[in-house]
């Protein structure tokens, strides 16, 4: 079984504490990825039930989901209802004691609490807080409801995707503007801390799920406002570079080809056997392959129909021609670079046996970061974070749980 990697002398995230009250995936990843470097954080949920995540997904034997136990590493959960107002004060004195707040409720609702940037600002001047949402905290669509789909979908990715005969697909998967938003946040955290070392003060970090996607359609928005080109669907091909896409393979599986200029057309005319179509050939120049795009697209297939997929990545290889299988999970775990690079680690839980999920990124030769336990049940820190942080006793803590408050 794997182990998780030895805890290192010193953390990159060491001293800073991270309150997490958001939900779903694009805060709590945020989140997730300062806990995975040595930030405390600390999972505020609703007493009954909970972060939805825990439900969301592939349930286990102790009730969350594999979502909720891979998603939820290193995080201390508490329960504390912010809706009433002894919640929303021992919200406010969490604040105090932290560096950052993560929340991606629709814009207005932590204000609605009396928890909004103004109020929380004024208990610590230093607090960094992170708003995720769907549009944004400010124009014309802050208010309405976000989520991955409907961002991939307003970000401009989903019209992308898929074949041009056929409707867009989700790209990939409907969370990706959720990751996205949440590495964006994260980064969002490291500049912020840095920022409050040279002024002192804290700030806002505000995030809308379609602004992440909208951020990485590579030429999209400068080609459109200069030349009113309209990228349309293409199939698993691409703008700009041909052959550059995935192609069929005698055993019934796909390799991915990549030749992004006309030197790397021509090693691979060369393995093919074809060295005559480029150069001065009729594929040689990228003008001449986009011209007839499907020409050279089908020409490709044709040579790759012919072996095995393994035999079509030694042939590219050994020309330096950039290729890769088009892998499903289950070949993935047979490959030896994941295992060389340790991207996946193995948990033994004691609430739901072992788990595998997808190791710590990115890679950090000095301060690496570390997976120390998996989502915790619901309130499990409860004692220890208002215990040993707020000075709370066990007879406060009753009270509070007869309330409702925790």
């Amino acid at each position: 079984m794997d182990t998780p990697a030895q805890k290192p002398a010193v953390n990159a995230m060491d001293g800073i504490r991270v309150i997490d009250v958001a939900s779903y995936l694009a805060g709590p990843f945020c989140a997730t990825q300062l806990g995975e470097f040595g930030a405390e954080v600390i999972k505020v949920e609703m007493p009954k039930g909970g972060d939805a995540t825990r439900k969301f997904g592939t349930p286990t034997e102790c009730g969350d989901s594999l979502v909720w136990l891979s998603e939820a590493r290193n995080k201390k959960s508490v329960t504390l209802d912010l809706r009433t107002p002894d919640g929303a004060e021992m919200l406010k004195k969490l604040v105090e004691k932290s560096d950052v707040l993560v929340e991606n409720f629709q814009p207005g609702t932590m204000e609605r609490w009396g928890l909004g940037w103004e109020e929380l600002r004024q208990r610590n001047p230093r607090l960094v807080m992170v708003r995720i949402s769907g549009y944004g905290q400010t124009g014309p669509y802050s208010g309405r409801p976000g989520f991955g789909r409907i961002a991939n979908a307003f970000g401009g990715l989903s019209f992308l995707a898929g074949y041009p005969d056929r409707a867009p697909v989700t790209p990939g998967s409907a969370t990706i503007p959720d990751y996205l938003s949440g590495i964006y946040g994260a980064l969002g955290v490291l500049l912020a801390l840095r920022a409050r070392e040279l002024t002192g003060e804290g700030q806002v970090i505000d995030i809308g799920l379609y602004e992440s996607v909208f951020r990485i359609l590579d030429e999209l928005a400068p080609s459109f406002k200069k030349t009113g080109f309209v990228r349309q669907r293409m199939g698993p091909g691409t703008v700009n570079v041909v052959p550059h896409s995935h192609y069929p393979t005698k055993d019934g599986r796909w390799i991915a080809i990549a030749c992004t200029t006309d030197k790397i057309f021509a090693r691979l005319a060369e393995v093919m056997g074809r060295p005559d179509v480029a150069g001065e050939g009729k594929y040689g120049t990228f003008k001449q392959r986009w011209a007839i795009k499907e020409e050279v697209d089908a020409f490709v297939g044709e040579w790759t129909s012919r072996f095995d997929r393994a035999e079509v990545l030694h042939l590219c290889e050994g020309a330096q021609v950039p290729c890769g299988p088009v892998y499903a999970i289950d070949e993935i775990f047979e490959d030896p670079q994941y295992a060389a690079r340790e991207n996946y680690v193995t948990l033994d839980d004691a609430r739901a046996g072992e788990i595998t999920i997808a190791n710590v990124m990115p890679r950090l030769t000095g301060t690496p970061g570390r997976v120390n336990w998996l989502g915790p049940a619901l309130g499990a820190h409860n004692a220890e974070v208002y215990g040993e942080l707020l000075g709370l006793s066990a007879a406060d803590l009753d009270a509070l749980r007869g309330r409702g408050v925790i």
